[in-house]
């Protein structure tokens, strides 16, 4: 499979966790962690997308700062994008405690515009 193949496979797989993203908005029907765990999700298959476009490869990881920092060594701005290694948490640790309804992270609306900023520029970067 090419890069480019790859990159659009895994743009696809980002698109469908942004799908399942927008239905978990609701506080009341999805506990943040859950939510979180799905905009890190999205995050790492559109930063991994982004990469692979770029001809590059990434390690087996769910570390949002590590991707960013491969993408920044390949040359691209990555500046709107800088907070979204704090969604890391969210891979491993969150899935297994309690972040509570309070647990000092953005709204929700929030994180899904930023995630789903990330998702439309890989659509860009990909033509």
């Amino acid at each position: 499979m090419s890069d480019i193949d790859h990159a659009r496979q895994m743009l696809a797989i980002a698109r469908r966790d942004l799908k399942a993203l927008g239905g978990m908005l609701d506080a009341d029907i999805f506990a943040y962690e859950i939510f979180g765990f799905h905009a890190q999700q999205t995050a790492e298959k559109a930063l991994k997308a982004w990469i692979s476009a770029l001809g590059a490869s990434y390690g087996f990881t769910h570390d949002l700062g590590l991707l960013l920092d491969t993408l920044k060594s390949l040359g691209a701005d990555c500046t709107d994008f800088a907070d979204l290694p704090d969604l890391t948490i969210f891979a491993v640790h969150f899935r297994y405690d309690d972040a509570g309804d309070d647990c000092g992270f953005p709204e929700r609306d929030e994180v899904f515009e930023k995630v789903a900023g990330l998702v439309a520029h890989v659509e860009q970067v990909l033509g």
